[in-house]
């Protein structure tokens, strides 16, 4: 059975944390999900797979007392964005009002050979005030909300460089004329920084209470340029997540940003984290903001040598061992003991995003999970095409629960 396919949500305080979703029925792709192969032409196989993921979360969601009209976060994780409006359409189907923020990126292969895109939500409960706010900064026209206000917590959706009028305005591209003056991704993510800006002052917030980052990279080449911009807004950074991704929805876009904040009047506990590896890039190794722990997304290395010798397969013998294997429970040691100097445990895991550099490897990984995490927390499995450290495998980013 695979994980990544069971409908299954858990509930953290106010909110609940689904599994991301592929229109799998743990066979392959659902018969209902996909095109008559005698009728080829008739029917949308993304707009099918997109009704029966959807279909799915609500089950997932009524379990646990709540609603796809209460969702409040979406991550969507396209094989092929060209199938991007055709999603969109049956999208407004789903959530004809107030619809969740969300960040849509391209990414590599799903678990199950046919299915095209992977959704992953956060809902609130009914019982919890959801404020839905608008800003000044450029949106979209597409079906998502700017940002979402759940108690304490500030949801945005992932911003790109773009006025959507022109695709990457002027402000944000170094000048044709001088094609060596500036610097493309710098320009860039300034330009989204500053937007969240506006987002999150909006909502009564600010920078200063961002909780938690998910950064998506055309090109890994552009993180140093990015995360020098990226420290002159953060002086003291959240915890963070970056992958490599094949696409953006915005032609000539290098970088999509996606944050989470807290309002002014909550509290934000940055955790030290003394025993394991101190990271070279600029950010926390995690939160802690009311009743949960936002860890930063965690990879197999020591900072020092690239992947750590102990994560890795000794190349004197190559056919012992399994890399994937070593890399993920290094990993899983290090976010035991980032829980544990927070106040909770790696048991208490509500949420999981894991993202391979190759699909073919998560039989391995799972193996490990499972050592770790017999009850597997809800859990979304994506393709990246590639991590910020060399040869690294895998990176797992969670979040957890305070007793």
């Amino acid at each position: 059975m695979l994980p990544a396919n069971e409908p299954r949500a858990v509930r953290a305080g106010n909110l609940v944390f689904a599994s991301g979703q592929i229109a799998s029925d743990k066979k392959g792709l659902a018969a209902e999900a996909g095109i008559d192969p005698a009728f080829p032409y008739y029917g949308s196989a993304i707009k099918r797979q997109t009704r029966y993921i959807l279909d799915k979360l609500a089950k997932a969601f009524a379990n646990e007392g709540t609603g796809l009209e209460h969702c409040v976060k979406a991550h969507v994780f396209h094989t092929d964005l060209n199938n991007f409006h055709a999603f969109d359409e049956v999208w407004r189907e789903y959530f004809p009002k107030a619809p969740p923020c969300r960040a849509t990126v391209g990414m590599g292969a799903t678990l199950v050979p046919g299915c095209l895109l992977q959704i992953d939500l956060t809902a609130a409960m009914p019982s919890v005030p959801v404020r839905v706010f608008t800003t000044s900064a450029p949106r979209a026209p597409v079906n998502y909300s700017e940002g979402m206000i759940v108690g304490d917590f500030v949801f945005a959706s992932g911003l790109m460089a773009s006025d959507y009028k022109t695709g990457v305005p002027i402000e944000a591209r170094t000048d044709p004329a001088f094609p060596y003056y500036g610097s493309d991704i710098k320009r860039q993510t300034r330009y989204i920084m500053t937007n969240f800006k506006t987002v999150f002052e909006a909502a009564g917030s600010s920078l200063e209470s961002v909780i938690k980052a998910h950064v998506y990279l055309k090109s890994l080449h552009d993180f140093n340029g990015y995360d020098e911009v990226w420290k002159e807004f953060f002086p003291s950074p959240p915890p963070r997540t970056t992958v490599g991704v094949p696409d953006l929805l915005v032609r000539d876009a290098l970088v999509e940003i996606d944050l989470i904040a807290i309002t002014a009047k909550a509290k934000r506990e940055f955790i030290n984290v003394p025993d394991i590896p101190k990271p070279l890039a600029h950010y926390a190794p995690a939160i802690r903001a009311n009743n949960l722990v936002f860890a930063a997304g965690a990879l197999a290395t020591d900072f020092k040598t690239g992947v750590a010798p102990e994560a890795r397969i000794n190349p004197a013998f190559p056919y012992y061992g399994s890399a994937i294997k070593k890399e993920t429970r290094y990993i899983l040691q290090n976010l035991v003991k980032t829980f544990q100097a927070a106040g909770t445990s790696l048991e208490r895991t509500v949420k999981a995003q894991v993202f391979l550099t190759d699909i073919r490897d998560y039989s391995g990984f799972e193996e490990v999970w499972r050592e770790f995490l017999p009850v597997s927390p809800p859990i979304t499995i994506a393709q990246t095409t590639g991590l910020l450290i060399k040869d690294n495998l895998i990176e797992i980013d969670l979040i957890a629960a305070m007793p």
